[in-house]
């Protein structure tokens, strides 16, 4: 079995754990049947996941959050770009929220239309299939 052997600089090992949810996310959308990609850079665009239903095509932006409480406030950290929805996990807990794009500065990551997924397929996608 392989074994790592190199020591990742904390800041390596935290953009290893955020894009690992928006391959985790992706696998999700996919096997549920969704036309859904990566775009192969996101640096001005501001999207992770692209989905495409027919001639619609829906943003993502993936975030993960270092808490285990969702009584907190999240960052815009998209702008103006033009996104969809923002897909939040928690990194120490099984929760996360799908989030309408907002254009704010800052918001309630448990706002009124703000939708909580336990952290499964089955239970991501009832939820998302919904909105």
């Amino acid at each position: 079995m392989p074994i790592r052997q190199t020591a990742l600089k904390e800041q390596t090992l935290s953009q290893y754990k955020n894009h690992s949810y928006e391959y985790l996310l992706l696998s999700w959308l996919l096997s549920d049947g969704w036309d859904a990609s990566m775009p192969s850079l996101d640096v001005y665009a501001k999207t992770d996941i692209q989905l495409l239903d027919g001639r619609t095509v829906y943003r993502i932006q993936v975030k993960s959050l270092d808490s285990a409480n969702d009584n907190i406030i999240v960052e815009n950290k998209w702008e103006d770009a033009d996104i969809d929805y923002v897909i939040y996990f928690s990194r120490n807990a099984e929760w996360g929220y799908i989030v309408p794009a907002f254009k704010e500065k800052r918001r309630n990551l448990k706002s009124q239309n703000h939708i909580r997924f336990h952290q499964h397929p089955t239970n991501f996608l009832k939820k998302f299939n919904k909105i």
